[in-house]
């Protein structure tokens, strides 16, 4: 396998991205978390699932950052989610700081690669990414579902 993703998030949508993404052979994928044996935990996982699910995508979990090197792709999942009586302006605040240093990473160990933002609240956090990274327009986007 040629690409390589990387996810930065191992919750509940940076794990289910991995995943998916190994499971299609889409790419070799690295998971990164600031919980430290959560993305290890949760590749270990996925590789044992690779039998069953007919995949030969390499799958592995780290706590370094700089692990995103050679990335073709990087989906930020980071990010804490929006708990009941929590403002958006609450979220905004938490959750840029998540994203800055993880877009900071990005742009020193992953300089070519195409950035897809994930984190809430998403307008907001895609436009961080273009700042922080200071790649061109066609490479920071953001992707939502039907609740955001």
């Amino acid at each position: 396998m040629n690409y390589k993703v990387t996810v930065f998030g191992a919750g509940f949508v940076g794990a289910t991205t991995a995943q998916r993404l190994a499971e299609k052979q889409l790419a070799d994928v690295t998971m990164i978390d600031i919980v430290d044996g959560l993305p290890q935990g949760k590749a270990l996982d996925m590789m044992e699932s690779a039998c069953l699910e007919g995949f030969d995508a390499k799958v592995t979990g780290s706590n370094n950052p700089a692990d995103c090197a050679g990335s073709d792709v990087v989906v930020v999942t980071s990010g804490v989610a929006r708990k009941p009586g929590m403002s958006r302006d609450d979220l905004l605040k938490i959750n840029a700081g998540i994203v800055g240093s993880v877009c900071d990473a990005i742009k020193t160990h992953a300089p070519t690669a195409i950035v897809i933002v994930v984190s809430n609240p998403l307008d907001v956090m895609t436009y961080l990414a273009g700042i922080k990274t200071g790649f061109a327009k066609n490479k920071v986007m953001g992707m939502a579902g039907v609740l955001d």
